[in-house]
């Protein structure tokens, strides 16, 4: 089986995506990208969040003319999302795209690949071939075998082209056939994989279809950067996306929080108390373990390996390093203490 580490090297902006061991967090606007204010905005919180590349919806001219404009006001690269009018591809290259997403499924005729193969060439850009399950040539009853011939169709027109700046997706909404399909390519292809379940569902549903699919295939040295896509706010595809990568050991500088399931011996608002700190964590960067444990009793010694955490008591809670108890405190000061621990802790000793 192909490992992340031994695909083709491809360059995407500033980053180097294939041939080592980084996989890179994306999501995708939901702005309209005509609209240069919000979709820079969007982007900026998105960068800010954890996000490294972006993608935007070019559905005309207009579309991919803001390009230019947006490019200058953001810092992660930018992914033209382009279906059905090669054309639309044409003009987001001219306007600074650092990469070109196709649909095999909606790009059909073989001279427009390649003019914007060509036009890719020229400007030193990556093509995504993006196969869609649902978007198959002919409306056709999606397999792995039908999707990685769909991509291979299009990947022997840029090779034949000498083109090897080459990622592929091969998306479906269906857990088990993504896996098995993204395996299928895994042996077929030596370029960069783009893993995903397309149209995944709402945060909680489909984050969690994500998390297993995406989750299986990165276990396996599989994928070289991950779109958890949700109907939500972007910003949670960031979020899952993060929290994938820290543990399955692939990022670094996210916070970790462990907190037991609560049970009869709880005495203190424990449940509120780990959801205001989840949220704070959200906002932090820098590898730290919190725990938020439910007694006295058990809590230091389950969590003894957390950096920083407290166990309740009836209206108090004791606050602990590594497992070693450091104070009393009441229970109105959980929140408080626990956020100037975070904040005063450093996390150098993490770094490799």
């Amino acid at each position: 089986m192909l490992q992340r580490e031994q695909t083709h090297p491809i360059k995407i902006g500033s980053y180097t995506m294939g041939g080592n061991n980084k996989v890179y967090i994306q999501s995708m606007t939901n702005t309209y990208t005509k609209d240069v204010e919000a979709t820079v905005k969007q982007i900026k919180m998105l960068e800010k969040a954890g996000c490294e590349i972006i993608r935007v919806a070019v559905l005309d001219l207009v579309d991919a003319k803001a390009i230019k404009e947006i490019k200058k006001q953001i810092s992660i690269p930018l992914v033209a999302d382009i279906h059905f009018d090669y054309r639309l591809a044409l003009a987001s290259i001219e306007n600074g795209a650092d990469k070109i997403r196709l649909n095999p499924g909606n790009i059909l005729k073989r001279e427009h690949v390649e003019l914007v193969v060509n036009a890719c060439k020229e400007k030193h850009i990556p093509i995504r071939i993006g196969v869609n399950s649902g978007s198959l040539p002919g409306r056709a009853e999606p397999t792995p075998e039908l999707m990685v011939e769909v991509a291979k169709s299009h990947v022997d027109i840029l090779e034949s082209m000498d083109f090897h700046d080459i990622a592929l997706s091969l998306k479906a909404t269906d857990m088990n056939l993504m896996i098995e399909t993204y395996r299928l390519a895994a042996k077929t292809f030596n370029y960069p994989l783009h893993l995903g379940v397309t149209e995944a569902g709402t945060a909680f549903s489909g984050g969690i279809k994500s998390a297993m699919g995406i989750g299986i295939l990165l276990h396996e040295g599989i994928g070289n950067t991950i779109r958890v896509s949700l109907t939500d706010n972007p910003i949670l595809e960031i979020q899952a996306a993060k929290e994938i990568l820290k543990n399955l050991g692939l990022k670094d500088k996210v916070p970790n929080l462990i907190s037991c399931p609560t049970c009869g011996r709880i005495q203190y608002d424990m449940i509120d108390i780990a959801k205001k700190i989840e949220k704070y964590l959200l906002q932090i960067n820098k590898t730290i373990n919190v725990a938020i444990m439910g007694c006295a009793v058990n809590g230091p010694g389950e969590a003894k390996h957390a950096d920083i955490g407290v166990a309740g008591g009836k209206g108090e809670a004791i606050l602990f390093r590594k497992g070693k108890i450091i104070k009393k405190i009441k229970e109105s000061e959980v929140y408080d203490e626990l956020i100037k621990e975070i904040d005063q802790f450093d996390d150098s000793i993490y770094d490799k």
